[in-house]
């Protein structure tokens, strides 16, 4: 019932002000004996949208026993998330629908600070939990999860932490979001040869993402990251220019493939402006036309329309 009627707007608002509600909430939520727990995730995921919500990213509470050490509300509900997936933790939850309150957090500035920064209690950059679910079953999941990585990518500074392969020390990025894009196609030995290790000798029945907004997510997370100078050299280096190419062929969508030329306007641009006329024409033989000093750089608001939508479950 409180998750239809957190469809209004006021009601929404309203119960996501009540502190006394929001902790009852997050405590049911994070017990993992709780039989409506994929229930509460829902409407934590309505309640989400309101911005007084994002308070939890602060909120410290007593510990969830055999859920999480950490006394932070934000890193109970993630490592219930990813402690939770299938049933391994509550055999009456996925929390799949978790994923959606931290795209929404993930849209200030204050949550994506918490997802980049390493947290004191299991020394773990917290986006780095999400990444291994770029390509799980579930399809809220993995949308969820696709809009996080986005909205942690506005955060230019983080960029480099973001791409590192360290194991340590970064996050890396790339094959997370660049494996769901591709699907089976074959690519020449001196593309595929220097091609992150993730991301060569797939099998032959590799499946594409078959939500294309998923992949427009990813499409646009990789956009983003071309905004510094490291990250284009490391995609020129490590070939993501022919598994784009191939994404824009593979897939039948205009979005997608618009998605696909914006990238593509980058990596082939040289630094100084000029292009490389060599891959420009291996581009137009693949059937991509490009559109060259019209690159559409997007915006924290693109998305707006499609992540304010509340979840709303007849029951």
């Amino acid at each position: 019932m409180l998750i239809n009627l957190s469809a209004d707007g006021q009601i929404l608002r309203f119960l996501a002000d009540d502190d006394d509600f929001v902790e009852l909430l997050i405590a049911k939520v994070t017990n993992k004996n709780e039989q409506n727990a994929d229930d509460i995730a829902m409407l934590l995921a309505n309640l989400a949208k309101a911005d007084s919500f994002s308070r939890i990213i602060t909120l410290i509470r007593k510990k969830a026993d055999d859920v999480s050490t950490s006394t932070n509300a934000l890193d109970q509900l993630l490592d219930c998330f990813v402690k939770g997936a299938e049933g391994a933790l509550n055999k009456a939850a996925n929390y799949d629908y978790l994923a959606y309150v931290f795209a929404d957090l993930s849209k200030t500035e204050e949550g994506r600070k918490f997802f980049t920064t390493k947290q004191e209690y299991d020394g773990v950059i917290p986006v780095t939990k999400l990444l291994v679910f770029t390509e799980h079953l579930s399809d809220i999941r993995r949308r969820g999860v696709a809009w996080t990585i986005k909205n942690v990518c506005f955060d230019v500074q983080s960029h480099p932490m973001l791409i590192n392969e360290d194991e340590d020390e970064g996050a890396n990025l790339l094959p997370y979001i660049l494996l769901p894009i591709m699907g089976p196609e074959e690519y020449p030995d001196d593309e595929s040869s220097e091609m992150l290790p993730d991301l060569q000798l797939l099998p032959p029945d590799k499946q594409r993402e078959t939500d294309h907004q998923i992949i427009l997510a990813h499409l646009e997370t990789i956009l983003l990251l071309t905004t510094t100078r490291e990250a284009r050299d490391k995609m020129r280096q490590v070939q993501v220019y022919p598994i784009i190419r191939e994404c824009h062929s593979g897939v039948e969508n205009e979005e997608v493939r618009e998605g696909c030329d914006r990238l593509v306007q980058v990596l082939m641009r040289g630094e100084e402006g000029e292009v490389n006329e060599a891959e420009r024409e291996a581009m137009e033989r693949a059937g991509v036309h490009t559109m060259l000093g019209q690159t559409k750089r997007i915006t924290e608001n693109e998305e707006e329309e499609e992540d304010e939508q509340i979840v709303d479950i007849l029951a």
